[in-house]
């Protein structure tokens, strides 16, 4: 367990001026305040979080279990595929366990630990990208040299690396956010406490803290873009040499997968910016949210599952096993 955790889960009062009213706890507005959709709610964010989790357990059993794929593509599958089930368990459990209680407060430590998590994970999301990009970029562009550049000592290094990233960018905004002030009002327009809509509700000066916030996440964000857009870049230009229509097609096909969760996952993360721009609207922004950090989750393992022979090989070995062994 990570240090910052620790220190945040102590941190259980924020530092209130004595002319401001302390409190120890927010409310989380959901979607809906209306009693008749409530059930509605729970049912569909139910539904799509046993997807998520089983989807993604499936994938990392499967690539665990077969020995063909053990590979650097299949590692960082199984990595991203870690992610994505932690990303989807900070949030969704706490607003299903919210409507069956009818209690839409969280405490403010629990809401400081959802908020590092969720951002250590939304940022792992994006270097795995990045190295399942280069990965990609290595094996088509420079197949000969593919198994000695990508080594498993360089795929480690790379997990880890986005791991200690991740990490320290959430410690950092998490620990500024534990420096900040709030007022009466602390009502999160959101499902979960998201870093933005909590500064909304601080009465301290939060120029520093968003001049940082939109410098680190856009530099973190445009880094492993950029090298992502380079990466298929060189894989295109590649491609239009091979001399076959066949032959660009088999070398395309094994990054078709990765691009098109790569356009899923930085869409629906534009979209939240750009949604949070052009709308006053809190259920707007929240469906957009839930789209970017629920839904993508979801559909990843479907996306690599029904377009690679290889996984669903293994997924119907691991089910064959299990029902033989029972």
């Amino acid at each position: 367990m990570p240090f910052s955790f620790l220190f945040l889960s102590r941190k259980i009062n924020p530092i209130v001026p004595e002319n401001q009213t302390q409190f120890n706890e927010f409310i989380l507005l959901r979607f809906s305040e209306k009693p008749e959709q409530q059930g509605l709610l729970f049912g569909l964010f139910l539904g799509i979080y046993l997807v998520s989790v089983v989807g993604n357990l499936l994938i990392m059993l499967a690539i665990g279990s077969d020995s063909n794929l053990h590979t650097p593509m299949y590692f960082f599958l199984s990595n991203l595929s870690f992610v994505d089930f932690c990303m989807v368990s900070t949030t969704v459990p706490k607003m299903l366990v919210s409507i069956l209680t009818e209690n839409k407060a969280i405490p403010y430590a629990d809401c400081l630990v959802q908020m590092y998590f969720f951002m250590v994970f939304s940022a792992l999301d994006s270097f795995i990208l990045t190295a399942m990009a280069y990965d990609r970029f290595v094996a088509i562009c420079h197949p000969l040299r593919y198994t000695v550049i990508m080594n498993p000592k360089l795929c480690g290094l790379l997990v880890l690396l986005s791991w200690i990233t991740s990490i320290l960018y959430s410690i950092l905004l998490s620990l500024m956010v534990t420096q900040l002030s709030f007022c009466t009002e602390h009502k999160i327009t959101h499902f979960f406490c998201e870093l933005a809509e909590v500064l909304k509700l601080s009465c301290s000066d939060t120029f520093i803290t968003y001049v940082l916030l939109y410098f680190i996440t856009g530099l973190l964000g445009m880094i492993p873009l950029t090298g992502i857009l380079f990466s298929y870049a060189q894989i295109c230009f590649s491609i239009l040499k091979v001399p076959s229509a066949q032959g660009k097609y088999k070398a395309f096909s094994t990054c078709g997968s990765h691009l098109t969760v790569v356009s899923l996952f930085y869409g629906t993360g534009f979209g939240v910016y750009l949604c949070s721009l052009v709308t006053h609207s809190s259920w707007k922004k929240t469906v957009v949210s839930a789209m970017y950090s629920v839904i993508t989750p979801m559909v990843n393992p479907f996306i690599y599952t029904l377009r690679n022979k290889d996984i669903k090989n293994a997924l119907r070995n691991l089910i064959s096993r299990v029902s033989s062994s029972e």
